[in-house]
């Protein structure tokens, strides 16, 4: 009879242990989160507050895409729990495109100055009549090309506040100049091909281009495309978004922009 006693003890212990391990596993679960970001400088930035949160109990799996399409379709799909890469304007835009309202920013992390870049001209008054402009085809940057061209007086428009801005509201353009609309990514490697291409600040580091020595004119801090950090609406209050948010609006995160890109990214909290 003791023997069969301390068995039962035995197998109900071993089984309390297993109860553990399981529920243990599962909060681990939990506190995983999968983020979809472009290579410069969102994963970097990323990576940076890795073992912030790792030490704070959530595993941050970082999945780096080229484009800006995919990520936020994939964060709709499920198949991931968020992105961090887009500003208001083009999140705007995406919820007008897929006519859905699943994405809400959390929180603002940094801005990147959209500039604009020659490898034929180290001057803006070199451009010539009937320049061709290479400009990024999404909605949400090809207007903010346009206000930024019109800012430099190359061209005027309607409403030069409209960030949503085309072609079609171009009211003068004295130069006559053409415009090229391709996707983002692509505009670093045609700039040889084109007068003169407005381009997003990550792409440019990715090709080596310094905004703030090897551009012709670029965007100041007073921006409205701040890079948010995005959610979904059922996951938006999870323990694991909370402690990320709060890591990429931290003191060391505002003091690794402004070290590792001196300028050419700027803190927006």
């Amino acid at each position: 009879m003791p023997n069969f006693i301390e068995n039962s003890k035995r197998v109900c212990l071993s089984l309390a242990g297993v109860s553990l391990l399981l529920l243990s596993g599962l909060g681990h679960a939990q506190d995983s989160i999968t983020i979809a970001a472009n290579p410069v400088p969102h994963a970097e930035i990323l990576e940076f507050v890795k073992p912030i949160l790792a030490k704070q109990g959530v595993t941050l799996k970082i999945k780096v895409f080229t484009d800006y399409i995919q990520p936020a379709v994939q964060v709709n799909e499920k198949h991931l729990d968020g992105n961090y890469y887009l500003s208001q304007p083009y999140l705007n835009e995406f919820k007008k495109s897929h006519k859905n309202d699943l994405q809400v920013p959390l929180v603002k992390v940094h801005i990147e100055p959209f500039a604009g870049y020659s490898s034929k001209y180290k001057k803006l008054s070199d451009l010539p009549h009937g320049a061709t402009i290479a400009i990024p085809n999404d909605p949400a940057n090809s207007g903010r090309a346009l206000i930024l061209l019109a800012k430099q007086g190359l061209l005027k428009l309607k409403d030069i506040n409209n960030i949503s801005a085309t072609k079609k509201d171009i009211v003068e353009n004295p130069k006559n100049l053409k415009f090229k609309e391709l996707e983002a990514a692509t505009l670093p490697r045609i700039l040889g091909q084109v007068d003169l291409a407005l381009i997003n600040t990550n792409y440019a580091i990715e090709a080596k281009l310094n905004p703030l020595k090897d551009s012709l004119f670029i965007e100041d801090a007073n921006s409205p495309y701040a890079n948010l950090l995005v959610a979904r609406e059922d996951n938006k209050n999870s323990p694991a978004f909370k402690k990320l948010a709060a890591a990429l609006n931290s003191a060391e995160v505002k003091k690794f922009i402004q070290e590792r890109y001196k300028g050419a990214v700027l803190p927006a909290f």
